[in-house]
């Protein structure tokens, strides 16, 4: 499974789609904009394996607002958005009210519609995610992706019931493993974010939950077998109670 992966955007974007809807039970495509989506959705075949998501990321979040009427109609006919969040790193911090404006809105809008399972980009910004999806408590269940946040941020985060998505690249790091051994083990589940993420300079593949099961063996001292039958039951679960 790969709850968290940009499949549309690797080298060879075909050929790579059709193996991981072979190779996974799951796979969560998730987009970087309104057109992304759209253009996404027609231009590779629906597979009940694949779950495509209309999303808007905060880091062109200042180049694709414009869309956000868009996104706002996508996300009715869909039960997942994402890659949506904030970004308050000092290359994009310029463009944060932007980001924040349209994330609010995106958080509105699915406690609006019921509910969605987001999958929310939180760098520098956890704090600012977090407070959002306060003020609409029907959003629905958040995936935070690859979190990097502190401590206290981390234990907020458990609090308020999120989930989180973890690849290979994030072991790459002290820290990234710190992080990753205080992560509740009953809402961690495994991503790539391919092709942006990568591991000895090569882009991490949709099918790395393997990877991702033996690095956590090694920070939760477990048997790998045990931390992979984890993330299985964890995705399965994330996906039952959310209908993804």
């Amino acid at each position: 499974m790969d709850f968290h992966c940009h499949l549309d955007l690797y080298p060879g974007a075909r050929e790579v789609y059709r193996e991981a809807a072979e190779r996974n039970e799951f796979t969560w495509l998730v987009t970087t904009s309104p057109k992304a989506f759209a253009a996404t959705s027609r231009a590779l075949p629906a597979v009940s394996s694949v779950l495509i998501s209309p999303g808007l990321h905060p880091e062109i979040a200042h180049e694709r607002a414009a869309e956000l009427d868009l996104l706002l109609e996508q996300m009715a006919t869909v039960k997942a958005v994402g890659e949506v969040g904030l970004d308050g790193s000092p290359r994009f911090r310029q463009h944060y009210e932007v980001q924040r404006r349209i994330f609010r809105a995106v958080i509105a809008r699915c406690a609006e519609l019921g509910g969605r399972t987001l999958s929310i980009h939180s760098r520098r910004a956890v704090r600012d995610v977090l407070a959002e999806l306060e003020g609409h408590p029907n959003y629905g269940t958040a995936v935070l992706h690859w979190f990097s946040g502190s401590s206290a941020e981390l234990k907020a985060a458990v609090h308020m019931g999120c989930w989180f998505s973890i690849g290979p690249a994030m072991f790459d790091s002290l820290n990234g493993r710190k992080l990753v051994a205080a992560l509740p083990q009953d809402r961690v589940v495994p991503e790539s974010d391919g092709p942006f993420a990568t591991v000895g300079g090569k882009p991490v593949m949709p099918w790395s939950a393997p990877e991702t099961a033996q690095f956590l063996s090694e920070v939760w001292n477990l048997p790998v077998g045990v931390a992979a039958d984890m993330l299985v039951r964890n995705g399965a679960n994330l996906r039952k109670t959310t209908g993804i």
